[in-house]
């Protein structure tokens, strides 16, 4: 996997949210294979962001609960 991914979930807590959308990119990079898109695949590769996001966000919360 990307080496510059770093683990969002410490003993000293969760990550922010910035934190989260920053290894979002990186894995939404890493996956399309693109650094920057394109104008025609921008909308597409943000809204993959912020998918990535806010899925990694509720898996961090739900394991801190557990």
């Amino acid at each position: 996997m990307c080496r510059s991914i770093k683990r969002l979930r410490t003993p000293e807590g969760l990550a922010s949210d910035d934190e989260i959308r920053e290894a979002a990119l990186q894995f939404v990079r890493k996956v399309s294979g693109y650094r920057v898109p394109s104008k025609r695949n921008a909308e597409a590769f943000d809204a993959a962001v912020d998918e990535v996001a806010a899925a990694s966000r509720r898996l961090l919360e739900a394991v801190v609960r557990r």
